[in-house]
């Protein structure tokens, strides 16, 4: 048990790392990369254009001031990869340090991941979470946690294929986790 939330026991392993590119279903090739300050421009232009319709429990917040205030937040000190199409960024995906759970010294990780509606259904979520946990696991976090509506089946199923484990549950969410391997 680390603070109120558990992690499994057991350490999933085997996850790629940026820089890496694939097809995806609608045979657009895609590259995901770990990205930094100097990329936020382009990461916010795609959250200013994300639908209100597919935020979820606040994020991504609406408009271009709270946009960039919130990637600012988690640029600071979290690990972050996108998945471009182009130079357009089609999705993003972040770890974010949680001080309230973990050791002393030592941190879980939050993670969000969003993809914009027109690059949804196409596989680009998979491969942006399974390369942000390589890239984690590369730059030593070994703990990750997230919540996701329960309604959202495709994202508690993604969720659960990659390794995750459901660690807690409120009535709309649940609280899931991950060991990752040194």
């Amino acid at each position: 048990m680390t603070g109120n939330r558990s992690f499994p026991d057991d350490a999933a392993s085997g996850f790629p790392t940026p820089p890496r590119s694939f097809a995806d279903r609608e045979d657009r090739e895609i590259r995901i990369d770990g990205i930094d300050e100097s990329d936020l421009d382009a990461v916010a232009e795609m959250y200013v254009e994300f639908d209100p319709a597919d935020r979820a429990q606040g994020i991504p917040p609406a408009g271009e001031e709270r946009v960039y205030d919130w990637l600012d937040a988690i640029f600071d000190d979290g690990i972050n990869v996108a998945a471009f199409h182009g130079d357009d960024v089609a999705g993003h995906a972040t770890l974010v340090p949680d001080e309230a759970h973990g050791e002393p010294g030592e941190h879980a990780y939050e993670l969000a991941i969003f993809v914009l509606q027109q690059y949804q259904r196409a596989g680009i979520g998979r491969e942006l979470l399974v390369t942000l946990l390589g890239h984690g696991a590369r730059e030593g976090v070994d703990r990750v946690w997230l919540t996701v509506e329960r309604w959202n089946t495709a994202a508690v199923s993604l969720y659960r294929d990659v390794g995750f484990e459901t660690c807690g549950s409120e009535s709309f969410e649940l609280e899931m986790s991950l060991r990752l391997a040194d």
